[in-house]
């Protein structure tokens, strides 16, 4: 039976970062390496962002940017640091998305009966899943599954998830919220996949309600979303490409140049397949939500499946105005999808360490 979004929600920091600010803040970390100042404004401009949202931003937004940004200072905040940081503000932003779920989908939150949470870019116990429960006062004896350090393709694993509970239990109403706070891990000193990563990623939270096709649950609504397949590929020969390891400083992101070139070798053949298994095509496919990890991301994967340009437009639009939020992005995509009145057959993609790639076979 296929998956069925029941309500749908999003949520972001109230303060934004604009792309000249962000250059300001990108030379400034790389003080070390200031005869790079030219290097890393064109990075910025290359990344497409041109707002994204922090939890650390605070203070009045016509400061500068260095008096917004407390957090950072001379030296790098350390690990411990950024975890607290983490424990104070994620699950702030991940009640925000998961409220606006449940009221979209008129289902109580009394009634919910699993709980996936999914986060790469902090820890704590009891965690942001418990904080939930409290909060919106669901169930003591609700069934709590957290997917944590997979990356950005992590929402389209939690959809996996989802579709094995309801078709596991008919009865299952899940609910399932993405937090990142991919802000609190920006890394200092001259290094260009450091620079690049603190030139894309952004902090946000998706959450959404889920059940079978024919839940009795509440009134039927639904948010227009169906999850018929999932899929996944590990990219051979590509462990080194993508990595996302914890040091003394935060959790560091490796994202070699040749992650495109790996991605346009393998997707078209494997989509391909796997599509035919599913008893469908690329020609079939009207609408594509791919994760915008990056504008060179989204460049091949369009040239790779032959997209026309607006099958990529939700996607750039989420980049531009939200940067990558991790794991939490594709559902940002969805949504901007649903919004702009897509109907129609859906292939949603996203990648992450391994290089793995996630794909979700879905009906708008």
């Amino acid at each position: 039976m296929p998956l069925i979004f029941r309500g749908l929600g999003t949520a972001v920091p109230e303060q934004t970062v604009n792309q000249t600010e962000s250059t300001t803040l990108s030379e400034w970390v790389s003080a070390d390496r200031p005869d790079r100042a030219s290097l890393v404004r064109r990075i910025q401009r290359r990344s497409q962002v041109q707002t994204r949202g922090s939890v650390l931003l605070t203070g009045d937004t016509k400061q500068a940017i260095d008096q917004r940004l407390p957090f950072y200072g001379v030296e790098s905040p350390s690990t411990a640091e950024r975890m607290e940081a983490y424990r104070l503000n994620a699950s702030l932003l991940a009640l925000k998305a998961c409220k606006r779920a449940l009221a979209e989908s008129q289902i109580s939150a009394g009634v919910i009966t699993h709980l996936i949470t999914i986060s790469c870019t902090g820890f704590h116990a009891p965690g942001v899943d418990c904080d939930l429960m409290d909060q919106l006062e669901l169930s003591p004896h609700i069934q709590r599954t957290h997917l944590g350090f997979m990356g950005c393709h992590a929402a389209l694993n939690g959809l996996r998830v989802a579709h094995a509970f309801v078709d596991a239990d008919p009865n299952a109403v899940v609910l399932l919220c993405a937090v990142e706070l991919c802000s609190i891990h920006m890394q200092y000193g001259w290094n260009p996949e450091h620079v690049v990563a603190n030139t894309l990623f952004a902090d946000g939270a998706a959450a959404l309600v889920a059940t079978d096709s024919e839940s009795s649950t509440q009134k039927p609504t639904s948010a227009g979303i169906s999850l018929k397949a999932s899929g996944s590929t590990l990219i051979p020969g590509t462990h080194d490409l993508m990595h996302w390891q914890i040091g003394d400083h935060g959790f560091s992101m490796g994202l070699s140049p040749k992650v495109p070139e790996a991605i346009a070798s393998a997707l078209q053949p494997w989509l391909s397949e796997w599509l035919d298994a599913h008893g469908t095509d690329l020609n079939s496919i009207q609408h594509c939500a791919i994760h915008p990890g990056g504008p060179r991301i989204l460049q091949v994967c369009a040239d790779s499946l032959s997209l026309k340009e607006d099958q990529l437009s939700h996607s750039r639009h989420i980049l531009s105005h939200y940067g990558n939020m991790s794991s939490a992005t594709i559902l940002f995509v969805l949504e901007h999808m649903r919004q702009h009145g897509c109907h129609g057959p859906c292939v949603a993609l996203a990648f992450g360490p391994g290089l793995c790639a996630e794909v979700a076979l879905m009906t708008l």
